[in-house]
């Protein structure tokens, strides 16, 4: 295992950011034929994935001047989420506006960022067709949670029924939950055909796998839930439902991007990764950019292959960028003065 230490360069542009392409712009992972002998060969050093994940580089990595442009990227990363059992169409509403423009209109001149969005809006099934009419127009997909979410053991054909009603609704991604018992029971022909027959009810809508990992119980689970799932056509593997008492964690993402790294270097296809669930700070969402950074290359630093499922962090990214332009300001009247 290698440690990189070098900051990250200054990537993305600005510029770059607030032109980013559809979510859709990514090639479908057709999947493949199950492994059995890849999934058993993988192994996950926990002590030594550890170890790498913190010494990951973080906010300080990253030079003052580049801190902007990777927190627009950020934004345009994030999976703008209501998941509570009081939404309201209402409330659906307020989050599309938000994910329309995510940050005040002066601060995204300020930084040159105007037409800057989130990457989707990810909502309970019944509030898809809210969603899709609030974001006509927009470009934003329509993300739902399904298949049970977030346990995933309602009866199968119900699962898959959901699935095909998002779809109708209008959903441009589904993000669908894998059966836990199948990885903790090694009973992976199971897991993997049960996310073939989820794939292939998403139609054209992507599909994202979440592991449910703070339930899978080691990391070698994880590693092997995530290629079975790649393996059977996942676009994106996810950490978290966000409901688990464990979510998303830097040990369970490094195994879950080397994951994504090997499949990759074996058949070519590129798959997206999501971590959702207690990422809340602006601090935080620099890290995750940067371990894709070093880890999987800049290829992966767009909504079309990296998400953040969150609820709290657009808010927290916004109040950086506002203290960002007014230092600005008030160093050039500073200067100025001078």
């Amino acid at each position: 295992m290698t440690t990189q230490s070098s900051s990250p360069a200054p990537f993305p542009r600005v510029a770059d950011t607030a032109s980013a392409p559809s979510a859709h712009g990514e090639a479908r992972n057709p999947g493949m034929p199950l492994d059995l002998g890849w999934v058993r060969r993988v192994q996950a050093n926990t002590s030594a994935i550890e170890r790498r994940a913190a010494t990951l580089p973080g906010r300080r990595s990253v030079k003052k001047e580049w801190q902007a442009a990777w927190l627009c990227r950020a934004i345009s990363c994030i999976d703008l989420t209501t998941l509570s059992g009081d939404d309201t169409a209402e409330r659906v509403r307020r989050l599309c506006a938000k994910a329309r423009q995510p940050v005040r209109a002066d601060l995204l001149g300020a930084l040159g960022m105007e037409g800057l969005t989130v990457g989707a809006v990810c909502v309970y099934h019944d509030m898809v067709p809210t969603a899709v009419e609030a974001l006509k127009g927009s470009g934003i997909p329509v993300a739902a949670v399904s298949t049970g979410f977030p346990a995933g053991l309602s009866p199968f054909h119900l699962r898959v029924a959901e699935i095909g009603e998002s779809v109708a609704a209008g959903a441009d991604e589904i993000d669908i939950v894998i059966s836990r018992r199948h990885v903790l029971e090694g009973n992976w022909q199971a897991l993997y055909d049960e996310m073939r027959e989820f794939r292939d009810a998403c139609g054209e809508a992507h599909v994202k796998a979440i592991l449910a990992t703070g339930e899978l119980g080691t990391l070698r689970n994880v590693a092997r839930a995530s290629l079975v799932c790649m393996m059977a056509g996942a676009d994106f593997i996810k950490t978290s439902t966000g409901k688990e008492s464990v979510n998303a964690t830097l040990p369970v993402s490094l195994t879950m991007i080397r994951a994504i790294r090997d499949y990759h270097d074996a058949t070519g296809i590129r798959v997206g990764y999501k971590p959702a669930g207690g990422i809340s700070k602006a601090k935080d969402s620099l890290t995750y950019l940067a371990l894709i950074k070093e880890e999987l290359g800049d290829a992966w630093l767009r909504p079309e292959l990296f998400r953040f499922g969150a609820s709290s962090l657009l808010g927290d990214i916004e109040r950086q960028l506002e203290h960002h332009v007014t230092g600005r300001y008030s160093a050039a009247h500073r200067h100025a003065a001078g």
